[in-house]
């Protein structure tokens, strides 16, 4: 009877621990980072008799916690890189949306101001034609300082998000070492933790969100947490913190993650950071932000410069040089960077106030990229970041036309050591040429007058010409142009050649298909219709000016080239100017397509990222569905097991209640 009682209060205990568990499943079934728990029961080993092992009933081993350790570490590693993913592409929608096209897109100001020559061509002394020139001018400069302004702000956003972030994580980071503390405190009781562990995970999951980690279990219980690779967090009790510290160069447009060790930071590998959303807004800022604002900062420069050059080439209604349209961008010590402490720095005399500076050399050959120049051994080599493209000494030499003080050319900047100092081993020298073009770019007056579209030179067909020989330009390539290069008489002597009245040597050994040149020493030239022919042929670049005929001379017809005596009714700089369109710019496509490229290379980007952030969302959401298939709650099935349980405390509660009565009959009867 004894053992009957304590077999029923043993099975009472055990389903109403059975029952409790279910119930606290249910009451959980919400919570975030919440596991299962199901009561483990174990048979209590059966009492010898006589007539064998009787059985004394059950116990509760333990309450145990529903887990795959697997599929929790797959699921914080798919949900991590979503989270980089989707963050990365939400970003890159943003700067998509800077570089707009249609009519109100910087493309179409570009293609506007450039066709409004056309009107100032046909009448050049128009004033209503000049004036809406320089509006578009004005507009056009406007709509690049607007994108501009719109990258500083997106700059400002993901800085400070990231500074929030990081906030979040030493936040985190600190509370999964104060549950470390709780759970080491317990490892002796010989049960499991469930809640704290949970909290643990939840904590950890919420962790991976911001950055991804690996995590390694101690004996203690403890979870030491991983970032980069092997770089600790949270090592036991103890949480490192981390910040956000600029590049090498103190350039804090292009910030790292450090972890801080006795106040110094560690700088983190980006490329080892793998995801979270810390790791997605480092690779925005860095990459994609950073080649937006190289690529509107490239279109700028080659835009405006190729303009205000040609500008000066022409006269204006009162018969002056023309000036800058735009107001000019000087590459200068704004655009060159040296190591910052804590990075080690350059110890040469080629730094500070005698640091390398840079110069255009060929807009049409830019790329839009930042380089980095180190010093190594008495040479150096240069790696353009966009590509990861490393170019020795020997592949970057100075073009023909440079200057003395130029060390290096490359993608069409000059690199100059103005000073003559030198490098020692190990110095680095950071080159972001395009960086802020576009960020004080303005129209530099508004004077319709002053507007330069007269050529200085013309060409004059002689008067007694019979054949059909036509002008289709002629252009100056400086201005003011000297007098020995005015007054040249070309003479022809049949359909096909030519002599200059400047007594010019044919300096061509072959013709251009490659075959021998039978004038090449004579003064005879060979003409072929629209080939140019310039002021000094075989100079490169050609001096003075260019002209380009059309139609076959008969022998004795002569073209005069000499200064233009009619400014104010020629338009032969403003044809240049509206020609402009045409000229191969960048990366070989024409400078009115230049605009079209920018959005395609961020559109292309933008595209990747959103299929990127679609296969990680698909992939996260199959690995939490499996995850939870294991460590969720099923409210049918706790239910189920509602009704199992409360079935069986019945009978364990009637159980008492039979030996109860047992015993109750047992003492009427000894009574008697």
């Amino acid at each position: 009877m004894g053992s009957l009682l304590n077999i029923g209060s043993r099975a009472l205990q055990a389903n109403q621990a059975a029952l409790q568990t279910a119930g606290n499943n249910i009451a959980n079934v919400n919570v975030p980072g919440y596991s299962r728990q199901k009561v483990v029961l174990n048979t209590v080993p059966g009492q010898f008799s006589s007539a064998g092992y009787v059985g004394q009933g059950v116990t509760v081993q333990t309450i145990q916690r529903n887990f795959s350790e697997f599929l929790t570490r797959q699921s914080r590693i798919a949900a991590s890189a979503q989270s980089a993913d989707t963050t990365r592409s939400d970003k890159l929608r943003q700067l998509e949306a800077v570089f707009q096209g249609g009519a109100q897109g910087l493309g179409a100001s570009i293609n506007d101001m450039l066709n409004a020559f056309s009107d100032v061509a046909s009448a050049p002394t128009d004033m209503t034609a000049r004036t809406v020139v320089l509006t578009r001018i004005d507009e056009t400069a406007s709509r690049m300082r607007a994108a501009s302004q719109q990258l500083d702000d997106l700059q400002t956003g993901v800085t400070q998000e990231l500074a929030q972030k990081i906030t979040n994580i030493n936040s985190l980071a600190t509370s999964i070492a104060a549950v470390n503390e709780q759970i080491a405190r317990t490892n002796g009781t010989g049960q499991p933790p469930n809640d704290l562990l949970d909290r643990r995970d939840q904590l950890i999951k919420e962790l991976n969100q911001y950055v991804q980690t690996t995590s390694i279990a101690a004996d203690d219980g403890t979870v030491g947490l991983y970032i980069a690779g092997s770089q600790e967090l949270v090592l036991g009790t103890n949480a490192s913190t981390v910040a956000l510290v600029s590049d090498d160069f103190g350039d804090t447009r292009s910030s790292k993650l450090a972890i801080m060790r006795a106040g110094v930071p560690n700088t983190l590998d980006e490329n080892m950071l793998g995801g979270g959303e810390v790791s997605g807004l480092l690779r925005f800022q860095n990459n994609d932000l950073n080649e937006g604002r190289n690529l509107l900062g490239r279109l700028t420069l080659a835009t405006t410069g190729a303009m205000n050059d040609q500008h000066k080439l022409g006269l204006d209604l009162n018969g002056n040089v023309g000036g800058d349209l735009f107001s000019p961008i000087v590459l200068g010590t704004s655009n060159v960077f040296e190591p910052k402490a804590p990075a080690a720095l350059n110890t040469g005399s080629m730094s500070g106030a005698a640091a390398p500076t840079l110069s255009v050399s060929d807009r049409t050959q830019l790329v839009a990229s930042d380089y980095e120049m180190q010093f190594s051994g008495g040479t150096f080599t240069i790696t353009r970041r966009s590509d990861g493209a490393v170019f020795t000494q020997a592949q970057v030499p100075p073009g023909p036309t440079a200057g003395p003080d130029v060390i290096a050319e490359i993608d069409g900047l000059q690199i100059h050591n103005p000073l003559g100092g030198a490098a020692n081993p190990g110095d680095r020298f950071l080159f972001k040429p395009f960086s802020t073009s576009a960020s004080n770019i303005s129209s530099m007056f508004s004077t319709p007058r002053a507007l330069a579209v007269a050529s200085p030179v013309a060409a004059t067909m002689g008067t007694a010409n019979a054949g059909s020989l036509q002008q289709i330009s002629v252009s100056a390539r400086s201005n003011p142009i000297s007098p020995a290069a005015l007054g040249v008489v070309l003479t022809f002597s049949n359909s096909n050649t030519y002599s200059r009245s400047d007594g010019m040597v044919n300096p061509f050994p072959t013709r251009f298909d490659g075959s021998p040149n039978p004038l090449f020493g004579t003064t005879d030239f060979e003409y072929i219709p629209g080939q140019t022919i310039e002021a000094t042929p075989g100079v490169s670049p050609p001096a003075e000016w260019s002209l380009t005929l059309q139609g076959t001379p008969a022998a004795g017809d002569t073209v005069t080239v000499n200064t233009n005596l009619f400014p104010t009714l020629s338009s032969g700089n403003a044809t240049a100017m509206m020609n402009l369109r045409d000229v191969a710019m960048f990366d070989g496509a024409a400078l009115t397509d230049g605009y079209a490229g920018l959005i395609s290379q961020i559109g292309i980007r933008t595209q990747s990222a959103e299929y990127a952030a679609l296969v990680s969302s698909s992939i996260a959401t199959n690995v939490e569905r499996d995850r939870a298939g294991v460590s969720g709650v099923n409210l049918d099935e706790e239910a189920a097991s509602l009704l199992q349980f409360q079935q069986a405390y019945q009978a364990s509660a009637k159980m008492i209640q039979v030996a109860q009565s047992i015993f109750d009959t047992l003492i009427q009867n000894l009574g008697r």
